[in-house]
């Protein structure tokens, strides 16, 4: 009998998700195709066909060879200005996103829901896929600390949420860490990246963001890793990484991690 009723539970629960998409029908977030009662957020064939970058599965990879690259000429612009110490050595930071963004493909679709739709359960759903993805991954199993990308309370407020840190907080928990919101701050309001060139890009963000020594103080954290939804050029991520680090030394690896990725394997 005990095992009996686990096993009711989810027939109800089927029967009750049948009977709720007969009058609220779910669709596939990609190719709008009807869901059926065991499909979630994406149907079978968009599942089965989405570009995984296994970006988790390389420790040395594409998008993390960009983002390193980004970052070099951003600490070293950041060293001249504010006079960084260059007394200890900075480590190759890890990168990995769940799957290859391309602006024809409807897999553009994931992100854009999560961000402008409102599609929060999306986000946590794809945030989840990701943290289960990076769980295994050996480079990313020593993360204590999951800090996504701030945005401007200005446009929190509009918007309502901040969907990078609803992906942050599936990918928190499925590592089995803590979410952190107050040490990383949006200092200025920026315009929306998208129509801007690569330069423009840095330089829009550049200053945009500072990380708080006191909330940083007193954290035996090893690995920070920094989430956000898309990776374009890296601008975005390279200014929060300059920000934390400094008030984080070298001595505590920074990594990033996104839903998508604009750039070929």
């Amino acid at each position: 009998l005990a095992n009996a009723v686990p096993i009711l539970m989810n027939v109800l629960k089927r029967y009750a998700r049948a009977a709720v998409d007969l009058l609220l029908p779910r669709c596939c977030v990609v190719c709008g195709r009807k869901l059926n009662v065991d499909e979630t957020h994406l149907c079978l064939y968009c599942l089965a066909d989405i570009p995984l970058t296994r970006f988790w599965m390389q420790n040395h990879n594409p998008m993390a060879d960009r983002f390193n690259a980004v970052l070099q000429k951003g600490l070293e612009k950041a060293w001249e200005e504010q006079d960084f110490p260059l007394d200890e050595h900075e480590r190759y930071a890890y990168a990995a996103a769940l799957f290859f963004y391309n602006s024809e493909a409807g897999y553009r679709h994931i992100p854009y829901d999560i961000k402008y739709q409102y599609n929060i359960k999306a986000g946590r759903y794809f945030g989840n896929t990701l943290g289960r993805k990076l769980m295994e991954a050996d480079w990313f199993k020593d993360v204590d600390m999951v800090i996504p990308v701030p945005l401007h309370w200005r446009r929190r407020w509009s918007r309502g949420y901040n969907q990078a840190e609803v992906i942050a907080g599936q990918v928190a928990e499925a590592l089995g860490v803590s979410m952190r919101t107050d040490i990383l701050q949006r200092t200025r309001s920026t315009e929306t990246q998208t129509k801007l060139s690569v330069a423009e890009k840095a330089a829009n963000v550049s200053g945009a963001f500072e990380a708080a020594a006191s909330a940083a103080s007193g954290n035996s954290v090893r690995h920070i890793l920094l989430i956000d939804d898309v990776f374009t050029t890296g601008a975005t991520l390279s200014a929060c990484f300059t920000a934390l680090r400094s008030v984080f030394p070298p001595s505590i690896r920074i990594s990033v991690a996104t839903l998508a990725y604009v750039g070929g394997p």
